[in-house]
């Protein structure tokens, strides 16, 4: 047989697929259909649940050019399958971006495409045939040069450069080659169908557990239990009307959403400067619209190609702060790259975003291409990944599933034993099948997904109150396991607005001293204030200034006055009137104020203060800074005002206008954790036009500027920040920053807020890219906290320059810190592989860090097992906030795409929150998981005994035992709210852990023990005969006996002496089991505080009582209860007594305080290895030797840990290289990473 190569769609990212191609095979469909009458449509089922079953069951393997139907499987860890149908449709071509000569008789017509069910022609040229499928609302179409089926993004699929979308695009598309474009992209529209409740309905249904219930009711039907299938019907019809209930409230919500201003007018350009309008679903890559001016609710992504929009991204990013969208260049370096959206998203709008106004030129229109539509855009992208979310990994959910297997064996082996007994004893093989299957209904509970839900969702609701959202509840268990927590620094641990501290102005190469405040006088002509009150993105919305807070600050510090022209104002001008900063009135200098001024920044005429902003250049996380080109009013050139990081200015101007103290006075400040700005100015060639200059690269500006100096901003750390990070901490919660600030004042930041302690070393791994002859290396310096200032006792100095390294000490019992920059973050990925997991371990501060490099943070710590949590601001972190395990965006909206959790409180208070709930919702899981296995052993139990009476429980007993102890225990026990505090160990993360599996195995056998005990009792006893209905045991009341002695015999033989023996005795487990397992301290409040739970447990307990103790005839019958002697119940209160007792002891003295410290012990030994060990107090000591002898007792002595991080945390234990000596270099060239000491 040929061998078929597996192809792969969507290579290299996240949602990458095998795909093989199949042929229907009439043999294996007719040996399918036959198979499926002989097991009564159970086959069709099963091959519905399992599409690669169905595929290769009705098809055979071919290629994918010849395929009718495609099997795909992703390539993560979740191996999912997927079947879809492979079409065919007629185009004139066979890729949209193919240049056609389509010459058609009227401007009217269009490129017609005929799909298989329609069979018509192409009027206009020879159709070709293309393959396509459609997979989670996007087409894939065959192409015959790679063989494979592809995925057209949009305009960027040509790779084309910046220059070329300008020069091929910025006329618009004829209206025949949109049409053809629209055969491959569709309709522009996200369209999230709201599925009948038909559809809905039979999907519900189709679910394995509903069809099991199905199953289980027709053999309780048979049984004769039909009081109970009508309860379990009833109880499953309102169980899926709440469930189709919720999900169509979903779905026509997520409709809502993403239907809101979808479908708008706009106008299209058509070449020859044409302009029709037309409805955004029309649109299609490479249209060029207008963007009016008043703004619009974008309906695809588009690239700027004149003017500038302010845009509102807060759908997208969470942040609600205006951002300044400019065009794309034209010219220069950054124009012949090819355009990607991630590269140039500074001149992108994405789809969803809200343009509130642009700024346009007569005669020349705000105008921006397509570059996506439909699905394929930001937002469309977005709403896929909520429509088809991934299955949430976690441990927990897996081994639910194998414990149902574990409980599916132990069916089958009471399976065995019922059909063994039942031929025994020549009963009917009618009987024999019926009671045999019966096993099953009891054993597998089909009511434990939702009774597992019912914690999340009351978690849900709790987080809800403290105004946190999720979009995602099935996260919430895993924010239980967090044990590491990214922070974000500046609107995260720090406050969102920065306070001018002061500013130090530089001339000739020399610092000046630093100067408090800005908005005086003398300064009012200097270019240093200039540059702050034009380097900037304000802009006015609605009259008010809006825009980044640290441009805010910087600006309102001049105490300057921003104007921008009115619509009517531009029209007046041919060129676009520009953004206007002038200073008060009363603050003009006079000519006398001027001559105090140096000759470089005076200006002495008045009307030269007012400035107007020409052209803008956002500013780039990448590049790290902004730059305008501004015009002094009556000024004859044109001038370029930078500003950004110290580091990336200095670099861009003159060397001999850079003071030579810069570093050392950068330092100083940075120290101290203040955040610094550079300026710098440059002088333009007086025949630059304001046309030239709009079409000039940003890269030809920023060069050659003259150094203005820094501007010092203060940034507090939020009130809450240190109490937080002390929680987490005392948590054994791994804390790290990731900011795109300064080091040094990441650093110092870090030490404020006790993320560092003040104790403890810090170690900058500065690394740099190979370069020449030399390889990439890293050097390690050594930070120290010396004495703190008499002037800032809460600053922390941070001394670069000796490196103190203590040789007292050996390096594995020092506490210290990597600090790693976003540079040599890249530099060591890539050429330091086998060095990445060692600094993972002991970094705290990442500083410098693009977006981009903090999703790959993200990853490389989940790599090495950590359980990752990130919380952020939204802007430039939605790549972590997704990636992460649980990503917790601060944001004002009420819930955000941008992560699975959204706070509304602008602090960190919200993580030790949502890790509380997490760890309750966990342990809520565990708690229901093991009372419902429990619940069907016990009951499987009981059963089993009765049948080896050729006895069973009664219809209403199972009624009263499902609905009256279990529903209502299942919904109670779930209510417990989280424990007030974070402890140090966290749960277990899955069912088959040593303590969990001991648990549930010990009540097993404590249950088993007890109701095998007293079944055996009952059939000692003096009085004890075979049950009939003249039998009068506890010789009550002549009404008691006349009952029993007029009651028909029970053919089912339910009524007797063991029956009921079993049935009090289950009772009293159930309760007992649920009260056992209802864990509280430490991750969720007690049990007493659920005073739900403890209302049901009282009253079913008492209720129980009662009427074993004082018989009630009525309830008696009702129950199918026997009589039985006063003494008998005496003697069953005791049994359930001790069971009960036995139960409680045995969980709580050697699961709940020696197992859980044998593990937990064990777990923190592996989380902190470098801490040192003190004195052990008396307590210490025993639950030393305790978990020593248990360890042996259990095998557990020297067992290497599952976790990568705490196995790597072992061997750095033995290693005596590391951390590596202070001022040492670590070259990339050696392959064991030897540490040179040549410095």
């Amino acid at each position: 047989m040929k061998t078929i190569e597996v192809k792969l769609i969507n290579q290299g990212q996240e949602d990458e697929m095998e795909l093989w191609g199949y042929r229907p095979c009439l043999w294996k469909i007719i040996l399918v259909s036959v198979g499926t009458v002989c097991s009564g449509g159970l086959l069709l089922l099963l091959l519905f649940w399992l599409p690669e079953w169905g595929v290769k069951g009705t098809c055979t393997l071919t290629s994918l050019k010849d395929a009718h139907t495609l099997l795909l499987r992703t390539t993560d860890e979740f191996r999912q399958w997927f079947r879809t149908k492979v079409h065919v449709m007629l185009a004139p071509g066979k890729k949209p971006f193919d240049t056609l000569d389509l010459q058609l008789p009227n401007e009217h017509h269009s490129v017609s495409a005929v799909h298989e069910e329609h069979h018509g022609k192409c009027a206009y040229v020879q159709p070709a045939q293309i393959h396509y499928f459609t997979h989670h609302s996007t087409k894939y179409y065959w192409n015959d040069v790679i063989q494979n089926f592809e995925f057209y993004r949009g305009l960027e699929d040509v790779r084309m450069s910046c220059t070329s979308i300008h020069s091929d695009y910025s006329s618009g598309l004829p209206k025949a080659l949109q049409d053809y474009r629209r055969l491959f992209f569709g309709e522009n529209e996200i369209a999230v169908r709201v599925p009948s409740l038909f559809k809905l309905l039979i999907k519900e249904v189709l679910n394995p557990f509903y069809i099991f219930q199905l199953f289980s009711v027709i053999l309780w039907s048979i049984e004769g239990y039909y009081y109970y299938a009508a309860t379990i019907v009833l109880m499953s019809v309102i169980s899926i009307a709440a469930s189709l209930y919720t999900i169509k409230k979903q779905y026509v919500k997520l409709h809502d959403m993403v239907a809101t201003h979808s479908v708008v007018r706009v106008s299209v350009c058509r070449g020859n400067k044409n302009i029709e309008e037309a409805l955004s679903t029309e649109l299609v890559p490479g249209d060029v619209i207008i963007i009016p001016a008043n703004g619009m609710i974008m309906s695809c992504d588009a690239v700027l190609l004149s003017g500038t929009c302010i845009v509102n991204e807060s759908m997208l990013t969470g942040e609600s702060v205006p951002v300044t969208k400019t065009s794309l260049p034209s010219s220069g370096e950054e124009a012949a790259s090819s355009y990607n959206t991630e590269e140039h998203k500074r001149y992108t709008l994405f789809c969803g975003t809200h343009v509130i106004q642009t700024r346009f030129y007569t005669g020349e229109l705000v105008t921006a291409v397509v570059v996506r539509t439909g699905f394929s855009t930001e937002k469309g992208q977005l709403v896929r990944s909520i429509l088809y979310p991934k299955p949430t990994d976690f441990k927990l959910y897996r081994d639910a599933y194998m414990f149902l297997l574990c409980l599916v064996g132990v069916a089958g082996i009471g399976f065995i034993y019922t059909i063994v007994l039942s031929i025994m004893n020549k009963v009917p093989a009618r009987t024999i099948i019926v009671e045999s299957l019966d096993i099953f209904t009891i054993t597998v509970p089909p009511a434990l997904p939702a009774a597992m839900t019912a914690g999340i969702m009351y978690a849900q609701r709790r987080l809800k109150r403290v105004g946190i959202f999720c979009i995602s509840p099935q996260r919430i268990n895993v924010c239980g396991q967090l044990n590491l927590v990214c922070f974000d620094k500046t609107g995260t641990l720090t406050e969102d607005g920065l306070d001018l501290w002061g500013i130090q102005r530089a001339e000739d190469g020399i610092f000046f001293p630093p100067e408090p405040n800005a908005a005086k006088e003398s300064l009012v002509n200097s270019t240093f204030v200039a540059c702050m009150t034009t380097c900037h993105s304000l802009t006015k919305i609605e009259g008010k200034l809006s825009g980044d807070p640290l441009d805010l600050k910087m600006f309102r510090a001049t105490g300057w006055i921003l104007e921008e022209p009115t619509e009517e104002e531009t029209a007046l001008h041919d060129l676009i009137m520009p953004t206007v900063v002038r200073p008060p009135q009363h603050a003009v200098p006079t000519a006398n104020q001027n001559s105090e001024i140096t000759q470089n920044t005076e200006l002495p005429e008045l009307s030269s203060c007012e400035i107007g902003i020409m052209r803008q250049f956002p500013f780039s996380s990448a590049l790290q800074r902004m730059s305008v080109v501004v015009r002094r009013l009556g000024g004859k050139y044109m001038e370029a005002y930078l500003k950004g990081a110290p580091e990336i200015v200095a670099s861009l101007c003159k060397q001999h206008t850079v003071p030579q103290t810069f570093t050392e006075t950068l330092e100083t400040y940075t120290r101290k954790g203040f955040r610094v700005i550079a300026l710098a100015h440059r002088q333009l060639e007086s025949k630059l036009s304001w046309h030239k200059v709009q079409s000039l690269s940003r890269d030809l500006i920023e060069t050659n500027m003259e150094f203005l100096g820094l501007i010092i901003m203060q940034n507090k750390i939020k009130d809450e920040t240190a109490g937080v990070l002390h929680q987490l901490r005392q948590a054994n919660i791994r804390t790290l920053m990731v900011t795109g600030d300064n080091m040094l004042t990441a650093i110092s930041v870090a030490r404020d807020c006790g993320m560092v302690p003040a104790h403890e070393k810090v170690i900058i791994a500065d690394a740099v890219p190979p370069k020449d002859a030399h390889p990439a290396s890293i050097t390690w310096h050594y930070t120290e906290n010396i004495t703190q200032t008499a002037k800032d006792s809460q600053t922390v100095e941070i001394d670069l320059g000796k490196g103190i390294y203590e040789k007292q000490q050996t390096p594995q019992e020092q506490n210290y810190h990597f600090a790693v920059s976003g540079r040599a973050f890249s530099v060591i990925t890539e050429h330091f592989p086998q060095l990445v997991q060692k600094l993972m371990l002991r970094s705290t501060v990442f500083a410098r860090m693009s977006p981009d490099q903090k999703t790959q943070l993200v990853e490389v710590l989940q790599s090495i097992d950590y359980i990752v949590g990130m919380c952020g601001d939204g802007a430039n972190d939605c790549g972590a906030l997704k990636k992460a395990h649980s990503g917790i965006s601060l944001s004002e909206l009420e819930a955000s795409v941008a992560s699975p959790f959204t706070s509304s409180t602008s602090n960190i208070s919200c993580v030790p929150n949502l890790i509380r709930e997490g760890r309750a919702a966990l342990i809520t899981s565990f708690c229901v998981f093991k009372f419902m296995a429990l619940y069907s052993i016990i009951q499987y139990l009981s059963v089993t005994l009765l049948y080896s009476i050729l006895s069973n429980l009664g219809d209403f007993q199972f009624l009263f035992i499902d609905m009256a102890i279990i529903l209502v225990i299942v919904f109670t026990m779930s209510l417990n709210p989280a424990w007030k505090e974070l402890v140090c160990r966290r749960p277990p993360s899955g069912l088959i852990s040593g303590p969990l599996l001991c648990s549930v195995l010990t009540q097993i056998l404590i249950c088993m023990l007890f109701q095998v005990l007293a079944f055996l009792l009952v059939q000692q006893q003096s009085w004890y005969e075979i049950w009939t209905p003249q039998s009068n045991a506890c010789n009550v009341s002549a009404l008691s006996s006349g009952l029993n002695v007029t009651a028909p015999r029970d053919p089912k033989n339910i009524r007797n002496y063991e029956n009921t023996t079993v049935f009090y005795v289950s009772c009293f487990q159930y309760l007992a089991v649920a009260v056992v397992f209802s864990k509280g301290k430490p991750f969720r409040q007690p049990s007493y505080k659920n005073w739900l739970f403890m209302l049901s447990c009282t009253s079913l307990y008492t209720f129980l009582l009662f009427i074993m103790l004082h018989p009630v005839p009525a309830i008696d019958n009702f129950l199918d209860i026997v009589c039985i002697p006063q003494d008998w119940r005496i003697m069953l209160v005791i049994i359930v007594t001790v069971n009960v007792a036995v139960s409680f002891l045995l969980e709580i003295v050697i699961f709940d305080i020696m197992l859980w410290r044998l593990v937990v012990r064990g777990n923190q030994g592996l989380n902190h290895p470098t801490e040192s060990s003190s004195a052990d107090t008396p307590q210490e000591a025993i639950d030393r030797w305790g978990s020593l002898f248990l360890s042996r007792l259990l095998c557990r002595r020297n067992k290497p840990p599952k976790m990568c991080y705490m196995h790597l945390a072992l061997k750095l234990q033995d290693d005596t290289n590391w951390p590596p000596k202070p001022f040492t270099v670590t070259y990339a060239s050696d392959p064991q990473s030897h540490i040179s000491t040549t410095l």
